[in-house]
């Protein structure tokens, strides 16, 4: 019975150790990445120069709940979801 728990210790380690590795280099930064973007749009306001992740510029005009007015460098102005905003302009 002891020598089988020896000969499963290394083989539980690699899970771990693998686990962990998952854990850092996936997990973790895609949990960064969503509560950056959640801060973002939660920091939307009248003024705001922003892109969309269609590649869209543009000010925004009005933030309702879920959507949000941009008017584009030809005066245009689109209604587009919260969620397509993915960072500010520089």
């Amino acid at each position: 019975m002891g020598e089988q728990l020896a000969g499963l210790l290394p083989l539980l380690f690699f899970f771990a150790l693998m686990f962990a590795a998952m854990y850092f280099f996936t997990i973790r930064p895609q949990r960064k990445r969503q509560k950056e973007q959640e801060e973002l749009i939660l920091s939307l306001k009248k003024g705001a120069k922003v892109v969309t992740n269609g590649g869209i510029y543009g000010m925004v005009e009005t933030v309702d709940e879920t959507t949000v007015v941009i008017k584009t460098e030809s005066g245009a102005l689109l209604r587009m979801a919260k969620l397509s905003i993915v960072s500010r302009q520089t």
